[in-house]
C-alpha cells in the first residue's frame, strides 16, 4: 500500500496517510474472511427435519463483495429459494451463507452459482433459486461511468426443470 500511494503521487508519510496501508490491510482482511472460513462450519447445527415441502424464500438479502477484475466494490441484494426435500436450514444461516460467499474477490456470476450449489450439496433440496441484483463501482467510476444493475440467477433441480416452479420463484421475489 505504501508503494502504491507512492505510485499514484501521495506521500505515505503525511499525517492523514501514516495508518492507512495498516487500515487498507484490516480492512482487506475483513472484506475477505470468505478465504478462511468454512461455510459447513456456518451452518453446523442449524438443519433441522421437517415433512414441508413448498418453497422458502428469503429474499432483499444485502451483500457487499469485491470485483475480482479490479477489487472496487460491488453491493445489492439478493433472493435465495429452495424447496426442502426433508430437510430446512435456519432462516437466519441463508443471509450468513450470502455474506460468505460474497467475502472474496469474486465475479457476480460465480457468487451466485457458489451459493446454489452450496444449499444444493448441503441441504440435497428438491431444487434451488438464486436472484441476485447487483450494483458495481468498477463500472459506475471508472470510464464507462455507466450506472447500471447486473442481474445473475442460478436456478437447480426442480427449479431448472418446471418452469412453474421458476416463475413461483421469480414471483415470490418480486420478478417475471
Amino acid at each position: 500500500m505504501r508503494r502504491l500511494l507512492v505510485h499514484i503521487g501521495e506521500d505515505p508519510d503525511r499525517q492523514g496517510l501514516r495508518e492507512t496501508p495498516r487500515r487498507f490491510m484490516e480492512m482487506l482482511k475483513s472484506l475477505t474472511e470468505g478465504y478462511r472460513q468454512d461455510p459447513k462450519e456456518l451452518i453446523a447445527g442449524a438443519i433441522f427435519p421437517v415433512e414441508y415441502d413448498q418453497m422458502i424464500v428469503v429474499k432483499d438479502i444485502l451483500f457487499y463483495s469485491l470485483c475480482e477484475h479490479h477489487i472496487l466494490p460491488f453491493f445489492g441484494k439478493a433472493h435465495v429459494g429452495y424447496i426442502p426435500n426433508g430437510r430446512v436450514i435456519g432462516m437466519s444461516k441463508i443471509p450468513q451463507i450470502v455474506e460468505h460467499f460474497s467475502k472474496k474477490l469474486q465475479l457476480q456470476e460465480n457468487l451466485t452459482d457458489e451459493i446454489a450449489d452450496f444449499l444444493m450439496e448441503t441441504l440435497a433440496p428438491k431444487g434451488v433459486g438464486v436472484v441476485i441484483e447487483g450494483f458495481h463501482l468498477c463500472m459506475a467510476m471508472r470510464e464507462l461511468q455507466k450506472d447500471a444493475w447486473l442481474m445473475t440467477s442460478a436456478v437447480k433441480g426442480i427449479f431448472r426443470r418446471d418452469p412453474r416452479t421458476r416463475a413461483e420463484f421469480m414471483q415470490l421475489i418480486g420478478r417475471r
